[in-house]
């Protein structure tokens, strides 16, 4: 706790860490604090999980008084990291109250309209915020701080635009974080406009690649589903995430893991916000250990536990792949990420090695495999009734493109 104390945080906040038994500050918390405490702009390199909300909330619920307006402001790429982030910041602010609410999009916007009447922080997606902003019901004047969390997922998602309308309304005398697990160039000539000295933070990678273990199959096409359901049911793995690229692709995959005894969630981007929320609850209190999605789950979202990262599709960014397989291997824990390919993957899987610059062995087909049920519109058919022999259609390697038949 003494470690913290040396950061500047006043003893309110220090009350709150000491009794969630937080031992000691992470990387990114240590080299931030006491920036944002001394009014500094910043730009923190971050991976999810590495300690950041309250590396900036502490500086948030610090430089904040109750009843003074919005005096700081937290845009975020998703809805579900706005109420991540404002279930923290709440957490850590218990014995300095101060109204913290979060406003995104898919739910009512009436409660936010009478919350943000009180609201003293507030933590939103950007489209929302503009929404707020067009309304009336969201004054920006009296703001403090400005937080850009998780930039460069806001800036893939198209958001570049509503967040500079959004800055635009806030005080040009205010404090700006800006946190990225990675620094474009865009994001770099966005800081150089809004930003003013800002200093450079970068941390350790939050993954230790020492225990992170990578493989990939190279299955036929017609038996990709029953290899995964295999291998779900002979690893025995902890909290296990699997990447589809395709909401149809998550439901199809959640759907048949279930008939086929393997108890499953899905969530993309095309279910309410009241279906997603209890999905992650489910998943955060690992009633359900298998979590089917689209990548709008890759970023953002601290889950801990997870040992297995399963891509049954390969993401077509090669950047996406590590936002994926950084879900596991963390805080010094084991992890797998195991790459499922089929002949609509191969372009994708090599432009993930050569972009990455990373080797991934090859593991054989299994020998045998039950056979597993799937359902497609309404009408089940039965696949792997024989065994399948793995037959190599070449290794991949970053050295060079490997030689396979397409399939048609």
């Amino acid at each position: 706790m003494e470690a913290f104390r040396k950061l500047g945080i006043i003893e309110p906040v220090l009350r709150s860490i000491q009794e969630h038994r937080f031992e000691k500050p992470s990387d990114i918390q240590e080299k931030t604090i006491p920036l944002v405490l001394a009014g500094k702009d910043v730009i923190g390199g971050s991976a999810t999980g590495s300690g950041k909300t309250l590396a900036f909330g502490a500086g948030l619920i610090q430089h904040s008084e109750h009843g003074r307006g919005v005096q700081a402001l937290v845009l975020t790429p998703t809805r579900e990291l706005a109420d991540q982030v404002t279930k923290a910041l709440r957490l850590f602010s218990r014995y300095r109250p101060l109204k913290i609410i979060d406003v995104y999009g898919g739910v009512s916007i009436n409660p936010q309209i009478d919350a943000l009447r009180y609201a003293d922080i507030v933590v939103g997606t950007p489209g929302r915020i503009l929404d707020h902003l067009e309304r009336g019901t969201l004054r920006l004047q009296a703001v403090k701080i400005l937080v850009l969390d998780e930039a460069d997922r806001m800036l893939d998602m198209g958001f570049i635009d509503d967040v500079e309308r959004i800055i635009s309304q806030c005080p040009k005398e205010r404090q700006t974080l800006l946190f990225s697990a990675t620094l474009s160039p865009e994001l770099r000539q966005l800081a150089g406009r809004y930003m003013k000295q800002p200093v450079n933070i970068s941390t350790e990678i939050y993954v230790d690649p020492r225990k992170l273990r990578q493989v990939y199959y190279d299955a036929p096409d017609n038996m990709k589903f029953s290899l995964l359901v295999h291998l779900l049911k002979q690893e025995h793995p902890g909290l296990v995430m699997v990447f589809c690229n395709t909401q149809k692709n998550t439901d199809f995959v959640a759907k048949n893991l279930k008939a086929n005894g393997i108890e499953a969630l899905a969530i993309h981007g095309g279910f309410s916000q009241a279906k997603r929320s209890r999905t992650m609850e489910n998943f955060h209190s690992q009633r359900t250990q298998v979590l089917v999605c689209t990548d709008v789950a890759a970023r953002g979202l601290d889950i801990k536990g997870v040992s297995h990262v399963y891509n049954y599709d390969t993401p077509k960014e090669s950047k996406q792949y590590i936002h994926r397989i950084g879900r596991t291997a963390r805080a010094g824990k084991e992890g797998k990420a195991v790459n499922i390919l089929s002949s609509r993957d191969y372009d994708n899987f090599e432009h993930v090695l050569r972009d990455n610059d990373v080797d991934i062995p090859k593991e054989e087909m299994p020998a045998a495999m039950e056979r597993v049920f799937i359902q497609f519109k309404d009408k089940p058919r039965h696949f792997g009734r024989k065994p399948f022999h793995g037959r190599s259609r070449g290794n991949f390697h970053k050295e060079g493109r490997s030689h396979h038949p397409r399939r048609f």
